[in-house]
């Protein structure tokens, strides 16, 4: 039997869970709320994360655009998730929901960006 003590992140509240895994038997005590109960199983059995970072933008009104996995990765994907978003360099504009990267590291989910930005007009010489 294994015990593990979390703070579930599901919303404000913070309780502390209690989970205890004993053969098939998963068990979570301390929640307020169902969401806590599916988040401890879950997080002792398959944990995964939204991942978010920032990109450099060429010719755009800001240097950077925030980004973000499209729904959850697994865990253990997170270090391998970065180093290809470090990778990446976007041209303006951009606009929030687009992909700026597809398939990031063999997950199956894409990073989007989750801002506007315009691209400038390079001044022209008269």
């Amino acid at each position: 039997m294994e015990k593990r003590e979390l703070t579930c992140i599901q919303c404000p509240m913070g309780c502390a869970l209690s989970v205890t895994i004993d053969e098939n038997k998963i068990e979570v005590t301390g929640n307020s709320c169902p969401r806590g109960a599916k988040y401890g199983a879950k997080e002792v059995t398959d944990p995964t994360r939204i991942v978010t970072s920032t990109v450099p933008v060429h010719h755009g009104e800001i240097s950077r655009v925030s980004v973000k996995t499209e729904k959850d990765i697994p865990k253990d994907r997170i270090f391998a998730v970065m180093d290809e978003i470090r990778d990446v360099t976007v041209d303006a504009p951009i606009h929030i929901g687009d992909v700026v990267l597809s398939n990031v590291a063999g997950t199956g989910v894409n990073i989007v960006a989750t801002k506007d930005v315009a691209g400038i007009i390079p001044e022209q010489n008269l």
